[in-house]
């Protein structure tokens, strides 16, 4: 078994007036929000993507399926918390992750910190290893259009104490 694993994570969700805005597990004041079966918050999906990527465990919709009444609605940062004990339970701690959100507006860099702290809390790492950074797509696109929001996640998991191979 390799020592080190790298995941992908992909995720796109449609924006609609007078909806809660959450990213990052925190509510981003703004006019839209994003839609989906849970509350839509499409940092942390794929977050948890990359995750469950890297330690070969499937993706998100196989363990959370959109399906699922009991989902309808869910704080992510509960799916978060689960992944996060998924991944740990398959014998791999998070080296770090890298994630980029695509966004026309609002603005979201001032509330980067803030997401940071939350994401590192509620997978129990330092807020080193989580980097998020934020693109407009220069009003292009879904996206530019503010039609939608989508985000990118490339995560590094690692087998603790374990020789490098």
């Amino acid at each position: 078994m390799n020592n080190f694993r790298i995941g992908f994570g992909y995720d796109v969700h449609q924006l609609e007036e007078k909806v809660d805005f959450w990213l990052g597990g925190i509510k981003i004041p703004h006019h839209k929000g994003a839609v989906g079966h849970s509350d839509a918050d499409v940092l942390i999906h794929v977050i948890c993507d990359a995750l469950l990527g890297a330690a070969n465990l499937r993706d998100i919709g196989y363990h959370f399926s959109d399906q699922d009444p009991q989902y309808k609605g869910i704080d992510s940062k509960l799916l978060l918390k689960e992944v996060m004990r998924l991944v740990v339970d398959s014998g791999y701690a998070l080296g770090n992750l890298d994630a980029t959100i695509c966004l026309q507006k609002p603005k979201i860099n001032p509330f980067i910190p803030q997401m940071k702290k939350c994401l590192s809390e509620v997978m129990q790492v330092t807020e080193n290893q989580v980097s998020i950074k934020a693109t407009t797509t220069e009003n292009l696109g879904f996206v530019g259009r503010q039609e939608g929001v989508s985000a990118y996640c490339v995560a590094l998991i690692h087998q603790p104490n374990q020789p490098i191979k």
